[in-house]
């Protein structure tokens, strides 16, 4: 079975071009940040009641009992948890990709969507509706997924993409089913998870983000870690190997950060499709296959797109809104499409 190529690994450069492309890359994560604040901005500032950005910030520093403040307060708790789910799913991605040596790698690669949506399908139908809307409920089958993924895919040996990609596969296929078979001839379970599963930032539980936090920032920080066995297990395993790396090792580790940045996203919002898989390949088009600046700029540009979608999803259908899982794709697409027609996305 053959399989696509992944993304390439940094080639080297004369000093003073590196030195040179440095500045430039730097220069662009101060831009990417300032893109963040923007979107953060928009997030507080539009919705069915707009507020000028100039009372945004005065009501962020100074609240008080206005409508305006209220609006904006409103406001805070789903802007926050776009940023921490944005970058959780980014960055799971690019790593995801980096693992499998697959192009078309996302945070469902690994059985992690599915194994979330199974865990709160059983969760409701055992617990009641009440299980739908925490997010301890979604963690335990999302990490559990990816651990029989892992074990089938290592098989007592070591474990390949290919073998990876296979289990996720065979994984995710008999816990969808497992889904289905449950929502499908349960209503009150179904009325229940068709909330969840559409992905969104809205209606969320207070102190949600408080939940989700330590398990993203432990994984954005593993990830960090790992960002240079990433760029020598782009070489292939035996290359990898020569260079003293522990294949084996890194695939775990980084797979357990991927796993714990999903898990975390997913079950804060819901499955949201699209991000982990085009924010990649959109900073790969200019930064290259070196993971020291594709995770930062993944970690700044995930939420973007998230928070835009949202920003989207609130203004087309005013009064109401579209939810964001089924935004993503359509603002996301342009960029992807510009990226693949650039042709260096390291592939």
């Amino acid at each position: 079975m053959s399989t696509v190529a992944a993304p390439r690994a940094p080639r080297a450069q004369p000093p003073r071009a590196r030195g040179s492309r440095a500045l430039v890359l730097t220069a662009g994560l101060v831009g990417a940040l300032a893109l963040l604040a923007l979107a953060v901005g928009l997030s507080l500032a539009v919705g069915a009641k707009s507020v000028p950005l100039g009372d945004v910030w005065s009501a962020l520093l100074h609240p008080d009992d206005s409508y305006t403040s209220s609006v904006v307060a409103s406001r805070v708790d789903r802007t926050q948890l776009g940023v921490i789910v944005g970058a959780a799913l980014a960055v799971a991605g690019v790593v995801i990709q980096g693992l499998t040596r697959n192009p078309l790698g996302d945070p469902g690669l690994l059985g992690v969507n599915a194994g979330a949506s199974a865990s709160v399908v059983l969760g409701i139908l055992v617990l009641g509706p009440a299980a739908g809307r925490s997010v301890w409920t979604a963690i335990p089958g999302a990490l559990l997924a990816a651990v029989a993924v892992y074990l089938i895919g290592s098989g007592g040996r070591r474990a390949t993409p290919v073998r990876l990609v296979l289990a996720g596969a065979a994984v995710s296929a008999v816990l969808v089913a497992l889904v289905e078979a449950v929502s499908l001839t349960q209503p009150l379970v179904f009325d229940s998870y068709r909330v969840w599963v559409v992905g969104s930032l809205a209606g969320r539980p207070p102190g949600l983000v408080g939940q989700v936090l330590p398990f993203v920032v432990v994984g954005l920080v593993l990830c960090a870690l790992l960002a240079r066995p990433l760029n020598a297990l782009a070489l292939g395993d035996e290359s990898a190997t020569s260079l003293g790396l522990h294949a084996g090792r890194t695939r775990l580790l980084g797979g357990a950060a991927a796993t714990m940045l999903c898990a975390a996203a997913v079950a804060a919002v819901g499955p949201i499709a699209f991000v982990g898989l085009a924010v990649p390949h959109v900073v790969r088009s200019f930064t290259g296959s070196d993971h020291r600046w594709l995770l930062p700029y993944c970690a700044l540009l995930g939420p973007v797109l998230l928070l835009v979608s949202d920003v989207v999803g609130r203004v087309v259908a005013r009064p109401g809104e579209l939810m964001v899982g089924a935004v993503t794709a359509f603002v996301g697409a342009p960029f992807l499409i510009a990226a693949v027609r650039r042709g260096r996305m390291g592939l």
